[in-house]
């Protein structure tokens, strides 16, 4: 780690007075010009400790970064190359935003060529451990299993995610879906204040998190002014992960989950609202309490007062998960409800935290929890 917070051991002066400092770590963001490898390449844009070297894409290479996407500035204005194993030679940092079956051809290369490279993959190819599990859900050949890019996962032996992550040169990172769920609901199923076999997830969803490329469910003209559900009867990609993920958590085998999406006219942004029968008569305050003391250290998580929700407002361009929870003596039911901007703390904020305990950097390095509003 650094001397000084949010400067990288990497790019820290030499103890020798006089002595040059050493570069910063170059990176390379593939598929720049989509959602996900956008928001990536603005959160690097502000990280002190990182040289974004190079962009690339598949249909808008050749075009300038100005043209694609202008809210960003490099202080430069590069133009988008092709994404081809030639063109990302050579970089420390190599995160890929590609859709699902993408990455893991032009991953295997990379590290092949190169065993010290950093590659984050933003998409879901290597996330799952298990291949049956990939087969049945994505139709196609396991890609492997690499570090999971989610710090504040509690583990089962008392241990976080954080600490596999330090030092990787293989991080999946976690889908948004699964972020919202899985903090929300770990730290609970750990403790067995929830039945593990009866968990129902409902999120209210923005389309950013289908990409960038038009689809006509996703015009503007479709979705303004409605509410669609989709991936209905457990058909939803990001299920085995939760599921994974709790049980890791947990060290249970016997976790089911109930999970739909629903798409409603806001840009970005997941609410996830979970329920669950209780176990032992736990209260509202048993849950938040366990919650507040799983997540103590956090700093990206937000535990809030009894009787008070998140809002996906709240969290917008923060790399912030708010949980707010409740139990209904009535029905014998708790709902716990997370909110998290899905292009940040669900996609791209996950890989910068990540992509800084990997090379021993300040976590925090470059993130922040404040949210914009309106």
């Amino acid at each position: 780690m650094s001397s000084a917070p949010g400067v990288p051991s990497t790019a820290a002066a030499s103890s020798t007075a006089g002595a040059a400092p050493s570069r910063l770590p170059r990176a390379a963001v593939v598929g720049a010009s989509g959602y996900a490898g956008g928001e990536a390449l603005r959160l690097l844009a502000g990280h002190p400790g990182i040289e974004v070297a190079t962009v690339t894409a598949h249909s808008s290479a050749g075009k300038r970064l100005s043209e694609v996407a202008p809210h960003i500035d490099l202080g430069r204005d590069p133009v988008l190359q092709e994404t081809t194993v030639e063109t990302l030679r050579g970089h420390d940092v190599v995160v890929l935003a590609l859709p699902h079956g993408q990455s893991g051809q032009i991953a295997a290369a990379l590290r092949a060529e190169d065993p010290d490279v950093l590659v984050l993959d933003l998409g879901a190819d290597h996330r799952l451990e298990s291949a049956e599990d990939w087969a049945e859900y994505y139709r196609s050949e396991h890609s492997g299993t690499w570090t999971y890019g989610m710090p504040e996962l509690p583990l089962a032996d008392g241990t976080r995610q954080r600490e596999l992550l330090v030092g990787a040169r293989e991080i999946a990172v976690p889908g948004c879906n699964a972020t919202a769920v899985s903090l929300a609901l770990a730290p609970l199923v750990r403790a067995g204040l929830l039945d593990a076999t009866q968990l129902s997830a409902v999120l209210p969803v923005g389309p950013s998190g289908a990409g960038r490329s038009p689809k006509q469910h996703l015009l503007f003209s479709e979705i303004s002014g409605a509410a669609s559900a989709y991936a209905v009867g457990g058909t939803h990609r990001h299920i085995p992960e939760v599921l994974q993920n709790l049980r890791r958590a947990s060290g249970r085998e016997d976790v089911r989950l109930s999970f739909t999406p629903v798409l409603v006219p806001m840009s970005r942004g997941i609410l996830a609202v979970i329920t669950a029968p209780v176990s032992d008569s736990a209260t509202t305050a048993d849950l938040l309490e366990t919650l507040r003391a799983d997540y103590a250290e956090e700093h990206f998580v937000t535990v809030l007062e009894e009787g008070v929700f998140p809002s996906t407002g709240e969290v917008v361009g923060a790399n912030t998960v708010r949980l707010g929870a409740a139990t209904d003596r009535r029905s014998g039911q708790a709902t716990v409800i997370a909110a998290i901007d899905n292009l940040v703390k669900g996609t791209a904020g996950a890989a910068l935290q990540s992509l800084n305990l990997a090379l021993g950097i300040p976590e925090t390095t470059g993130l922040t929890r404040t949210a914009i509003a309106p």
